[in-house]
């Protein structure tokens, strides 16, 4: 059975930073995708990372900002998020391809 914790959420300040990690169990090597979403809205893609961790892909709107990498001894993905803005104020969560069940996902506040 395919799991997937995501963990690291918090408050940060507008310009701050905060990591965001995702423990997989359940399967190995998979491509990682992380998305967020806001109340009343759909569910967003952020960014992506395939299985060697060579291959990555961002949003437009976090491109140069948040950094997406793996940890395959670790079973865990992170998302690093530098320059926080207060539209980055959501719930992540991390899924592989194809999707699994979503996770209760980690709750990013940027405010000052």
């Amino acid at each position: 059975q395919v799991r997937l914790v995501e963990s690291g959420g918090g408050s940060a300040q507008p310009g701050g930073s905060l990591r965001l990690s995702c423990l997989i169990s359940g399967v190995t090597f998979s491509a990682i995708r992380w998305y967020r979403q806001v109340p009343g809205k759909e569910r967003e893609f952020v960014a992506a990372i395939g299985s060697g961790g060579i291959g990555t892909s961002y949003a437009d709107s976090v491109k140069g900002r948040f950094t997406i990498s793996r940890d395959n001894a670790k079973n865990t993905v992170y998302l690093q998020m530098k320059n926080l803005k207060p539209e980055d104020t959501a719930v992540y969560y991390c899924n592989k391809i194809p999707l699994e069940p979503w996770g209760q996902g980690t709750q990013v506040i940027v405010s000052s």
